[in-house]
């Protein structure tokens, strides 16, 4: 399967007929990791409809706010439009990280949540990801943890699609960075069937030195 931008532009088409595709709340993890940091430059990969960047922004953070979806960043951008402050605060920007790299030490924060790609594919982003970040700046990386699939929660079985934090934090140079946070964390949900269920997020955070 090809999660490319016709396949996300198509989901968010489909689901826009009934509501939102996401929560409309931050993710968990941002939440988690990222209320300390201090506000500064912040780039939201996978931005989808926006709560991530909305929660950024009315932090004081400057958000460029990603996705390779068109009409999902539509729906972001009306979400805030009720709120001048934050919606300011915000770039909306149209772009495929895999064909297009974000430029080189910009942001004081980089966040991708969520975003899965084939693991060659992954490695090639994720690494300019990191490049994006500012010396003194935060790269957070989270993602559905490969024991997943030993649920009954619904995730994609794209072999190397899911990934643990310690890969991630291996493609990291130690003498650039400094591991913040590395592990796997439980978090409570329910499946298709309403059923409860747990899960876990591999969750990296790491900080570069400046």
């Amino acid at each position: 399967m090809d999660f490319d931008e016709s396949f996300w532009d198509e989901r968010y088409r489909q689901h826009g007929e009934h509501g939102a595709v996401w929560s409309g709340q931050p993710n968990a993890q941002l939440v988690a990791e990222a209320t300390g940091l201090a506000p500064g430059s912040a780039l939201d990969v996978g931005a989808g409809e926006g709560a991530d960047a909305a929660w950024l922004a009315r932090r004081g953070w400057r958000v460029t706010a990603v996705d390779i979806s068109s009409v999902a960043l539509a729906r972001a951008a009306a979400a805030v439009a009720d709120d001048p402050d934050t919606a300011a605060r915000i770039v909306w920007q149209h772009q495929d990280l895999t064909a297009s790299p974000p430029p080189a030490g910009t942001f004081d924060l980089v966040t991708a949540q969520y975003l899965h790609l084939p693991a060659p594919q992954r490695g090639g982003v994720y690494s300019r990801l990191a490049a994006s970040v500012a010396p003194g700046g935060t790269l957070l990386i989270v993602g559905h943890h490969p024991s997943d699939l030993e649920t009954t929660v619904r995730r994609p079985s794209v072999p190397g699609l899911l990934f643990t934090a310690e890969q991630i934090a291996a493609e990291l140079d130690p003498d650039e960075w400094e591991i913040i946070t590395c592990a796997s964390r439980p978090r409570e949900t329910t499946d298709s069937d309403g059923a409860p269920a747990t899960v876990h997020d591999s969750v990296l955070r790491a900080h570069r030195r400046a």
